[in-house]
C-alpha cells in the first residue's frame, strides 16, 4: 500500500516537472487564511524529489520530522499545525488541534 501511495504522490509531483530522472523541486507560495483570527499568512512550501522518492520537504524553511504522501499531495505537521497540501488542486488545509484552522490557495513559484 505504501508503494502505491508513494507512486501516486510522485505522479502528482510529475505535474510540475517533465523529467523525474534528475533531482527536481517545486516551490509553492500559499496564501493561507487562519480562522478564527481572520489573519492571512503567506507560507512557502518546497518539495525536492528524484526518480525514486520525495527526498525533502520544507515549510517556511523548516523541515518537519516526517511526512506522508497522499494520492494528490502531502500531509505533515510543523509544531502544532497539521498540514495537508493538495498538489493537484493547489490547496492548503491545516488545523491547530481543533483550536484554529487554515485554508488557502497555492501557486507555483520560481525555484
Amino acid at each position: 500500500m505504501l508503494g502505491h501511495t508513494l507512486s501516486l504522490g510522485l505522479l502528482s509531483l510529475a505535474a510540475f516537472s517533465s523529467a523525474l530522472a534528475a533531482p527536481s523541486s517545486v516551490v509553492l507560495t500559499c496564501a493561507v487564511a487562519y480562522m478564527p483570527q481572520r489573519s492571512t499568512w503567506v507560507r512557502e512550501v518546497r518539495i525536492d524529489w528524484d526518480a525514486k522518492a520525495v527526498r525533502r520537504l520544507r515549510i517556511d524553511g523548516v523541515e518537519p520530522y516526517g511526512f506522508s504522501l497522499l494520492p494528490s499531495g502531502v500531509m505533515t505537521a510543523v509544531d502544532n499545525e497539521r498540514i495537508q497540501i493538495d498538489l493537484a488542486a493547489l490547496q492548503w488545509q491545516s488545523d491547530f488541534r481543533g483550536q484554529a484552522t487554515g485554508q488557502g490557495r497555492c501557486e507555483k513559484s520560481p525555484a
